[in-house]
């Protein structure tokens, strides 16, 4: 059984429930995924997960938040190296650029990004809901 961790932040709770909906996917496809708000996760544990998913809106001009996500991404950016990760977050405006530029960010540290990352307009409805389970299930998949 692949041992996920889904570490996220939220503001608004929009990323909170992408991040139950990809452990429900996970868990439907047989994988233990365990949730983690950003400030609850031990980067030191990165090691004891098969994969990672990792999840963040959009934040002022198009970019990770930056009070809390951003200095654990940073820390985290070594440890990616032939690590399977997938990304995914809400955003509000923008039409979702700083997915791309997350995804581009995250295969330049060596990581086994899984498509393109996940973003979805404002809160998630039952078809992003959807989007986010099956993201939880083909994750799985891959273990």
């Amino acid at each position: 059984m692949a041992k996920m961790a889904i570490i996220y932040w939220t503001g608004t709770g929009n990323t909170q429930a992408m991040a139950e909906a990809i452990a429900e996917g996970a868990a439907q496809a047989g994988s233990e995924a365990k949730l983690f708000e950003v400030e609850q996760f031990d980067i030191n544990e990165v090691g004891s997960y098969d994969g990672l998913l990792l999840g963040c809106p959009a934040m002022g001009d198009e970019v990770l938040e930056e009070g809390c996500f951003e200095p654990f991404f940073t820390e985290l950016e070594p440890l990616l190296k032939d690590k399977p990760v997938a990304l995914f977050g809400s955003y509000g405006w923008g039409g979702g650029a700083w997915m791309q530029d997350w995804a581009e960010r995250t295969r330049k540290d060596g990581a086994k990004l899984f498509d393109d990352g996940l973003a979805i307009e404002n809160a998630p409805d039952a078809d992003g809901i959807a989007a986010c389970q099956k993201l939880g299930k083909e994750f799985s998949a891959q273990f």
